[in-house]
């Protein structure tokens, strides 16, 4: 997928410029064409040669030093690139390009380029998680910007959190996904859902749980780069929807199996990421008064929506998941079945860095027709890309 593509990688002042070294030499492996811009502050870490020498190219770093008077450079190349790359971007370049400022030749270039963008941020973790850095990262997600999350691992500060830059195999299978893109999921219908759902026991308060739906998100939002029609049920969340995404926003349990039949029959694929209550109390119009010191709530259970839809499919792709605790594989196996599923998704939601509320998970595939497919931990994105090539390579 990658042969003869131009690729523009921008290359900012950041540790992690190393590792675009070592990608430059794995696209040109792949067959891609790929040209290098270099911030001041990346030349600091890895030379301009070190690239020229990797991408048999000319490496940019200054707006004024123009070679080749027939062309302005920046606007050359930002017309040129099939997909731009900025790997590493630093918390500096992130907000340079996220409020529009062209002060050098990296910023110059993107600023000037109509090209599909992809953008990998690389930073200390405290600084990935302040809120200016955010809210820019942010903006740039809205302006159609494609932001991937960064690793997690061990840091040049010596210790291990959030911040690292995705490593270049990872940024490679997203090139290939995304050239791809079009041809794997379209013409497909796909329904997810994702979230928690709330019960209301009175006006004030409901009962819940800990699903923050960053799973059912990055599922749309591969879903939706692969070329499939995507609609996604949410329960509350604090995410907004992937642009091209139609949301359909529920709170209960009842109101999203109600939303999920209203689309069933006109779709290819279910996939049933959200954490739907078990139970629900009956609603109390008024406040419950804090009188004794202990109450009773009877709950009722609810309807289970994707053993529901497994009794009445008839054509569509099912695929289910599995929050677990203990007997994880035996567990997971039973709801493969009960489910009639046609693939399940489990997790052990006490193995660290897997489950809700978390930026990176760990799961295992399980089908009916092959040995369960173990994947380490990796951003939910990842995991998304891993899920949908699944589904698409059994539709094939």
């Amino acid at each position: 997928m990658i042969k003869n593509k131009k690729i523009l990688l921008c290359v900012s002042g950041g540790i992690a410029a190393f590792k675009a070294a070592a990608l430059t030499s794995k696209l040109v492996q792949a067959g891609a064409e790929v040209k290098v811009i270099m911030s001041h502050s990346a030349t600091k870490f890895v030379t301009p040669l070190t690239f020229q020498a990797l991408s048999h190219n000319e490496v940019y770093t200054d707006t004024f030093t123009e070679k080749t008077p027939e062309n302005i450079s920046h606007i050359h190349l930002s017309e040129w690139a099939d997909l731009v790359l900025v790997a590493p971007a630093t918390a500096n370049t992130i907000g340079k390009i996220a409020n529009g400022f062209a002060d050098n030749m990296l910023t110059s270039t993107i600023l000037a380029s109509s090209a599909p963008m992809f953008i990998y941020p690389a930073m200390n973790s405290n600084m990935l998680a302040n809120k200016a850095v955010t809210r820019n990262i942010h903006r740039l997600k809205m302006d159609g910007y494609h932001v991937f999350e960064s690793g997690y691992g061990y840091l040049a500060e010596g210790f291990v959190g959030k911040g690292r830059m995705q490593e270049p195999e990872q940024i490679i299978a997203h090139i290939e996904l995304f050239f791809d893109s079009d041809k794997l999921l379209s013409g497909k219908k796909i329904l997810i859902t994702a979230g928690p759902t709330i019960e209301k026991l009175d006006p004030v308060r409901y009962i819940s749980n800990f699903s923050s739906g960053k799973m059912g998100y990055a599922l749309a939002e591969v879903a939706q780069k692969m070329g499939a029609e995507v609609t996604l049920v949410s329960g509350p969340v604090t995410l907004s929807p992937p642009p091209g995404v139609l949301l359909l926003s529920v709170d209960s349990a009842a109101e999203m199996f109600e939303a999920v039949m209203s689309q069933f029959n006109d779709v290819d694929v279910v996939i049933g990421s959200a954490a739907v209550a078990d139970y629900s109390p009956n609603f109390a119009e008024n406040k419950i008064k804090k009188n004794d010191e202990e109450i009773s709530i009877d709950l009722y259970k609810t309807t289970d929506i994707m053993k529901s839809l497994g009794e009445m499919k008839t054509n569509q792709f099912m695929v289910a998941f599995a929050a677990e605790t203990n007997n994880v594989e035996e567990n997971s196996k039973g709801k493969l079945v009960r489910k009639n599923a046609d693939l399940l998704v489990s997790n052990d939601v006490t193995q660290h860095g897997a489950g809700f509320g978390t930026d990176t998970n760990i799961v295992t595939i399980y089908s009916n027709d092959e040995e369960p497919l173990h994947l380490p931990k990796m951003s939910k994105y990842n995991v998304a890309m891993e899920i949908m090539q699944q589904i698409a390579k059994r539709l094939k």
